[in-house]
Formats: structure tokens, sequence, C-alpha cells
């Protein structure tokens, strides 16, 4: 006999001992219910092929100077230890007005429908295509690494049409290059990636809202490793939908994503002829909850409550450093590791100091060099984490994020006495 057959057998011979001792039972129902609880046992035969031994499991703590996750801000660390509420208890609700505001502040925007996803930066990305385009419409998308071709690949199986607007790993579309593709195609959606984390690039973005209104286009900008610790104006530049992560210049540990809608963003939904596709992502039902869409609030999903106890500690944190001391940290500890990088000869993959993301820094491996050696290296003897590059850049570059926590000069001379290390054991110093 199996042990699934073992196991529905006695779960079969339980249930019948059950409906014996309930109708054969004469007694009240208080002295009925402790002598079941005394006399039913059950004894299905179970496996313990994968039962856990361990009484805890050991987490490492390196510092994480890659492009992301960065190590939390230890304020929103020890915020997630707080009681769990229930995400329908009265406290809640007060908690998400307040990330809205903070998220507001970040976004730099007063736009109504701005919220945290329940979900990764990539799964914002989901939502993004979900809920702006109908399967047949068309979108403008930005490739130069490989975000725009998650994008593209994302609204391809949701059935949209996809123009991609392409450049090198490294590079960017001017300003005219956006112009004559949203004059030519007129899409409902243009994407954009303000800052390209697999090779280091920073889209500039002045003027793009304006275009993206003349041709009837909504905009939609990928934030994920540029909000907080890059100059970021959602309102003033026309942008209809903003996503980012939690995990990377915010400080928080992932799982809450900020998204922010325009009005033109949520006029658009609201006219669907068919409804977004994933109920989960669907911002009028999201919005229900976070109270944006309607008086009520009702139950949709039940979020990452202790997350955005983090997220909310996060927010505290970047409201009273401010936005403009945070920038111009990421923008110093940007100086200050090239300046060190350039002593030891190595070179920046983006060649125009324009179009270089302060947050995630992409190095050219010189010729010859093992990059896998100086990454162990990195975090065998420093306890410290950088990367490699990322679709098409794997292989080509290292990657130096400086984030959030992370961003700090001390970190900064970390990173570089770990390069100048990995190139001496390798004769390359």
């Amino acid at each position: 006999m199996t042990m699934a057959n073992a196991a529905a057998r006695a779960t079969n011979n339980l249930r019948s001992k059950l409906l014996t001792q309930a109708a054969a039972a004469s007694y009240s129902s208080s002295a009925a219910s402790s002598a079941m609880a005394a006399e039913v046992v059950i004894d299905a035969p179970v496996s313990d092929a994968n039962k856990l031994d361990k009484c805890h499991f050991e987490i490492p703590e390196p510092l994480m100077m890659g492009p992301g996750p960065s190590n939390p801000y230890p304020r929103a660390n020890d915020a997630m230890s707080k009681a769990l509420l229930g995400h329908m208890h009265a406290p809640m609700f007060p908690l998400m007005d307040e990330i809205q505001t903070g998220l507001k502040y970040i976004l730099q925007t007063e736009n109504k429908a701005t919220f945290g996803l329940s979900a990764s930066g990539g799964a914002a990305m989901d939502a993004a295509v979900s809920n702006l385009l109908e399967p047949g419409e068309k979108a403008v998308v930005s490739v130069s690494g490989i975000w725009g071709e998650r994008f593209t690949e994302k609204c391809l199986r949701h059935g949209a049409e996809v123009v991609q607007l392409r450049k090198e790993a490294g590079l960017t579309p001017s300003y005219e290059e956006i112009a004559k593709v949203l004059e030519e195609e007129k899409p409902a959606v243009l994407f954009l990636c303000h800052g390209e984390s697999s090779s280091g690039t920073k889209q500039n973005l002045d003027g793009v809202g304006e275009l993206c209104k003349k041709n009837g286009t909504l905009l939609v900008v990928d934030t994920v490793c540029t909000l907080v610790g890059e100059p970021f104006f959602t309102d003033a530049w026309g942008i209809d939908l903003v996503y980012s992560g939690a995990q990377k210049c915010i400080g928080c540990p992932p799982g809450l994503s900020p998204m922010t809608y325009s009005e033109r963003a949520m006029e658009k939904v609201m006219s669907r002829k068919t409804k977004p596709d994933i109920f989960s992502f669907d911002v009028t039902e999201v919005g229900k909850q976070w109270g944006f869409n309607g008086d009520k609030r009702p139950y949709h999903h039940t979020p990452p409550i202790n997350i955005m106890f983090a997220m909310r500690e996060a927010l505290q944190i970047v409201s009273e450093e401010g936005l403009q001391n945070s920038w111009n940290r990421h923008l110093n500890a940007h100086y200050q590791l090239w300046e060190g990088l350039d002593k030891l000869g190595l070179k920046p993959f983006v060649k125009d100091p324009a179009d270089r993301l302060s947050t995630v820094n992409c190095i050219e491996i010189p010729e010859g060099l093992d990059a896998g050696r100086v990454i162990a290296n990195a975090y065998d003897k420093f306890n410290l984490e950088i990367s490699g590059g990322l679709g098409g850049t794997a292989g080509k570059v290292f990657r130096i994020g400086l984030m959030g926590y992370n961003c700090t000069p001390r970190n900064v001379e970390s990173v570089i006495t770990a390069f100048e290390d990995g190139l001496k054991e390798q004769k390359f110093l």
C-alpha cells in the first residue's frame, strides 16, 4: 500500500470514528468537546524526507555594493520586527496614508493614484503594461539594456505591438530621436528607463513629457535604481506612470514598489474597453484599498505588512535627510568612486559623463583581467559584493552600486581598496 493510500485510509477511518462518536454522544456539548480533544489522534503516516533539522538558518552579512539590493537602513530593518497588524485593522489605513505621503515626496508628485504595489519592481513593470496597454495597442520602447528588453517582452506577451528605439549599451536616445519616433508611430505608450542598471546609463527626460502629450502618448518611466538617488520630478516633467523599487536608493528591503499614475494615465485606465488582465495589479482595484478610488477601503489583497513598516521608516529617513541632500550624497560618492578608480587605471563604460548614472556605475573590464577572480576576491577578503554585467554587458563590465544606506565615503573607499587588491592579485598593478 502506498503512503498516499495509507494516509487516505487513515483519514477515512478517523472521519468514521468521529461520526460514530458524535452520533453516540449523550452528554453535554462542552463535555463532548473535552472528551474528543483527549481521545482523537491523527495518526496518518507522514514522510520526514524534507523535514528541517536545524533550529535556525545562517545568513551572511556582506556589504552589498552591487546593483541591488543594497543593505537597508538599520532603522528600516528594525521596523519590520514590530507586532503584525491585520491588513484591515484600523491602524493600517493611517499607515498606508503616511506611506502615500512619503511616496509623493520622493516622486515629487501630487497624483492621487500614488501607492506601494505589493511586489518587486519587475512586477511593477508588469502592472504598468497591464493597466495602460490593451491588446493590439502600440508601445515604443527604448532599448539600450536588459530593462528595455524586458518591457518589450512583457508588452508582446500582453498582445501589444512594439516598436523598439534601439541604442547600443552605454548610449541613450536623444530628444530628437524620441521626437521622430513619436511623430511617426503615434504610440499609446512610450517606455523609457531613467536608470539602465545593466549598462549604467541615465536617460535625459527633459521635454519628453511635452512630446508625449503632443502625440497623445502616455510616458512610462522606470526609476528602480534612480528614485531618491538621482533628481526626479514626476509632475514637472509630465510623466504619466512611474514605478520604482524599495531595495535600492530608498533603503528598504524589497517587496513594496512605489508607483504613481497621472490623471491622464488614470483616464486611460478608466476608459479601457477591457479590464486590466492581472486582477492583483489592477490599479482601479488596488486603489480602493489604498483609498484613492472610492470612499470605502475594501479588501483587495493582503499586503506585505511588515515591509510596509520598513517602507514607512525608510521614507522617514529620506525626509529627514531631504531629497536634495540625498541626491548630492549620491553624486559626490559617484565622483569619489571614479577619482579612485581612475588612479587604478580603470575606465568608465559610459563615455559621456552626462549619460552616466551616479547610482549604478559600470566599469570596463580590462583585457586579460579575470573579472570573476576580482569579484570573488572582494567577497572572500573584504566581505564586499560587486557584480559583473547583465544581459548585453555580461563579461564586459563590473557594476558598482552606490545607493541608499550604502552610499557613504567609507564604503566607496572599501570598494576602491577591493579593486586595488584584486588588480594586484593578478599583477595588473
